[in-house]
């Protein structure tokens, strides 16, 4: 008999859905307009899990929020400003960010190692902190779909629009839910880019076990998306988990491990999607799946040359059904392919079966190109793996968008 996993979105949700949970966000003059500066506050310290950029080099924010887990393993409040990544800013960008963690420690009258810290916008800039510090007191957080408005405004750079998401299942017998809010637009590139991600869930869930769950579902979802191959200094995501549903503690061994995966895994998915979509200049999600591969890596490392491939993506943008560039990036992947039993469909239409072109309709090609989410599938012959990645079209306003980024 197969489990039924029942897991569903909840579409009036938001990051405070989740039990224990408050936002706020304003406008700090950091950035012109589009408010700046953020906090994530939890009613009681929260168990926690996060992954970083695999980028050498990191902005100050991340050691600081290293540091602050690395104590205890909890987290009761995340500030975050957007406009100034407060990276490559040497020791006074360090200064800085535990200046955002005392203050906001002091605001919330908790202790320091509680408090994680995460900036993204300009590089190598010194932070404002005379608009910053006094702000930080400003931050009146509440549940209100105002406040979470508010909270998802104030973590954008170039996005175009807010990326939230909220699912909920039954563990236990108890109504546990998972929600998150993210940005990313730019410097998006497998192994997380330019993106921060913070995901709030009321499970009871040790630390130790939800950071491992937390990687291997990143794997999954956020580490397959790409925008224009770059990864930033910034990036982040972390999930603090309140224990407020009233279930079991959380481990591989219960029940219904596989519904809280699978929670972890739909709500990370969810956000990954909406900033592949909001790529900088994007009209069009592209979602490439392949199967067939020699295994479940060699899967992921063909969907994700695919959908990095730079002539893939202005194909896409230009409604050119030019297969040769898949083809072309499926054999630079670095992954175990034969060159004779390729099968590959763009939409409904089979472009090559073995290897072979079909002899599929341009006009029809050509009209399929034009619709906002572009599906592309792969069919390898070799065995059974599989693997997803998510990206967009690149277009005219890609450039014009990073060629003024600082003015």
């Amino acid at each position: 008999m197969i489990e039924k996993i029942n897991v569903k979105q909840i579409d009036q949700g938001s990051i405070v859905t989740p039990k224990g949970f408050q936002v706020a966000g304003l406008h700090s003059g950091v950035k012109r307009k589009r408010n700046d500066l953020g906090v994530l506050y939890c009613e009681k310290p929260a168990n926690v899990a996060a992954v970083y950029t695999l980028n050498k080099i990191q902005a100050a924010p991340i050691h600081v929020t290293k540091e602050s887990i690395e104590q205890e393993n909890k987290i009761q409040a995340v500030i975050i400003n957007s406009g100034n990544a407060n990276a490559c800013t040497g020791e006074q960008g360090r200064k800085d960010a535990y200046t955002m963690r005392n203050v906001t420690a002091e605001k919330f009258q908790v202790p320091e190692h509680y408090i994680a810290v995460a900036s993204t916008g300009i590089i190598g800039l010194e932070m404002p902190m005379d608009k910053i510090v006094p702000h930080i007191g400003k931050l009146e957080v509440g549940v209100s779909d105002t406040h979470a408005a508010q909270f998802g405004e104030s973590i954008l750079t170039t996005d175009t629009f807010s990326k939230a998401t909220c699912f909920e299942a039954e563990i236990d017998g108890k109504k546990v839910s998972m929600a998150g809010a993210a940005k990313g637009s730019g410097m998006i590139e497998p192994n997380m880019g330019t993106m921060l991600g913070f995901i709030t869930t009321d499970v009871n869930i040790e630390s130790d076990v939800l950071q491992t769950a937390l990687k291997e579902v990143v794997d999954q979802t956020f580490n397959c998306i790409t925008v224009d191959g770059d990864t930033s200094t910034n990036d982040m995501v972390i999930v603090l988990a309140s224990d407020l549903a009233g279930n079991e503690p959380l481990t591989p061994n219960h029940q219904d491990w596989s519904a809280f995966i699978e929670l972890l895994t739909k709500t990370c998915e969810d956000l990954a999607k909406q900033i592949a979509r909001d790529g900088e200049g994007a009209t069009k999600l592209i979602e490439v799946e392949v199967k067939g591969a020699a295994s479940n890596e060699d899967a992921q490392k063909v969907a994700k040359s695919i959908v990095g491939s730079s002539l893939v993506k202005t194909a896409v943008f230009g409604t050119d059904a030019n297969w040769g560039r898949i083809i072309a990036a499926i054999g630079y992947s670095g992954a175990d392919v034969n060159p004779e039993t390729i099968d590959m469909a763009i939409g409904p239409m089979t472009l090559l079966k073995n290897s072979q072109p079909t002899g599929f309709s341009e006009e029809e090609a050509t009209n399929y190109l034009q619709n906002e989410t572009i599906e592309i599938n792969v069919h390898l012959n070799m065995d059974e793996g599989i693997g997803k990645a998510w990206g967009c079209d690149l277009t005219y306003d890609y450039v014009r968008i990073n060629a003024s980024y600082r003015s």
